[in-house]
């Protein structure tokens, strides 16, 4: 592992993390995670983002497939799909830090034209050592942080050259796919994009193979072979994470949270609740209120 680019994103995240341990960075879609001790699981719909994992340890599940990955690896989700991690070694003494940087469509699309495709297909989430360009990239972009002239100059170039390593790497065919206008990948995502926004809404599934410009049977078939769920799968996941967003952030209470999130049965929510994050919802607004 880089030590440069480790120690440049330690000094940066520890001056401007978050209570929540994110660090925003002045370069768009780039954060930098810090955590100082072991977390509880959370579950989230991940966006494609490359996680170039600095100190400390972490455990990934999507679907039947599991990974955890340490300091020198990074990890790669090229689609939007649930996942559910855990940071699982961190201390006050060695933090864990983490640089994330979320992929730009509109970026890859551009680079297509130029960076010939590579015949091999890959995984839509997969762990790898650093590639030695993808870290220089990253290492000479942080260091212009505390330089503002010279980011405003040079680091929207160094974005560009960023996602061409990325490109160019072991996952870049299935990065590449994010940013093909017509392909499997930006069908569903345009898919998914409606189950974001509309998620407290019963969505039919008709109107998402629409969006794809798929037919349904076909739009089942390769929704489930990006995202690991079914559309009802992946939507319920959603309400579901809100859902635990409003119990932790803002106590609301059970009733209310449910209907919030699209739920008609109280009881059917706290079911799916409890299966989902293995613990009622009540006992996420007891500790968030305790907490208040």
């Amino acid at each position: 592992m880089d030590a440069t680019l480790f120690e440049l994103c330690r000094r940066y995240a520890d001056a401007h993390v978050s209570q929540c341990g994110v660090a925003a960075t002045p370069v768009a879609g780039l954060t930098i995670v810090r955590a100082m001790h072991p977390g509880e699981l959370q579950v989230a719909i991940a966006r494609p983002l490359i996680a170039m994992l600095l100190q400390g340890r972490k455990r990934v599940t999507t679907g039947a497939s599991g990974f955890e990955y340490g300091p020198g690896e990074a990890m790669v989700i090229a689609a939007d799909i649930p996942t559910t991690s855990q940071i699982v070694q961190a201390s006050q003494r060695h933090p864990y830090y983490a640089l994330v940087l979320e992929f730009d469509p509109v970026i890859l699309r551009e680079l297509q034209e130029v960076v010939p495709a590579l015949p091999t297909k890959t995984p839509a989430i997969g762990i790898q050592p650093f590639d030695r360009d993808v870290t220089d990239a990253a290492r000479r972009l942080v260091g212009l942080f505390d330089q503002p002239q010279a980011l405003t100059l040079l680091g929207e170039g160094l974005r560009r050259e960023l996602h061409y390593w990325l490109l160019q790497s072991v996952h870049g065919p299935a990065i590449r796919a994010l940013g093909a206008v017509d392909s499997h990948a930006a069908r569903i995502g345009r898919a998914v994009a409606i189950l974001r926004k509309e998620y407290m809404r019963a969505v039919r599934v008709e109107e998402l193979a629409g969006a794809a410009g798929m037919s349904v049977s076909v739009f089942h078939h390769h929704f489930r072979a990006i995202t690991t769920l079914s559309p009802v799968q992946f939507q319920k996941q959603l309400r579901l994470i809100e859902a635990r967003r409003e119990l932790l952030a803002e106590g609301a209470g059970i009733a209310r949270t449910a209907s919030l999130v699209g739920y008609a049965s109280v009881s059917q929510f706290t079911r799916d609740y409890a299966r989902m994050f293995g613990t009622p919802p009540g006992r996420d607004r007891r500790i968030a209120k305790a907490e208040a």
